[in-house]
């Protein structure tokens, strides 16, 4: 079992599904300690990513992958040029903690903001979890530009 954090794109079901074959939403929980920001190495390809920031808490849902599911996602996430990967605590709904991979930006990524398409596939994914929606609608607010 190989558990991975989505905080963007990923958390839309559907997509996972086709992306992803065989992966199964495990749980939901919170970054704690984690901002939710949009970057990008083009202007025309801003994406969400996560940085470092003190009393910041983005919630997360896990899922848990194959082998095969993590070689899709690296493809996705263009890993290692676009996004490194790092194991990260996740607090879970019941307080419990476990660590799971996330993706996470290479630094020299520029602010932007995404796409209106990608910005509904992150809603919507957020509606699938049963996620914090004002969470996000304000990251577009203050991580993005």
């Amino acid at each position: 079992m190989r558990l991975y954090v989505a905080y963007g794109s990923n958390l839309h079901k559907k997509q996972m599904e086709e992306r992803c074959p065989g992966a199964v939403p495990y749980a939901v929980g919170t970054l704690e300690g984690w901002e939710l920001i949009y970057r990008g190495l083009e202007p025309e390809k801003i994406y969400a990513t996560i940085q470092k920031k003190e009393g910041a808490a983005t919630p997360v849902a896990l899922w848990d992958i194959t082998p095969e599911n993590e070689k899709s996602l690296d493809e996705y996430e263009v890993y290692p040029t676009l996004y490194y990967k790092e194991d990260v605590p996740v607090t879970l709904q019941d307080g419990q903690t476990i660590t799971a991979m996330v993706y996470i930006m290479a630094e020299e990524a520029k602010p932007g903001r995404p796409s209106d398409t990608y910005i509904q596939t992150i809603r919507e994914g957020y509606g699938d979890f049963g996620l914090d929606l004002s969470v996000f609608e304000a990251s577009l607010e203050h991580g993005c530009c």
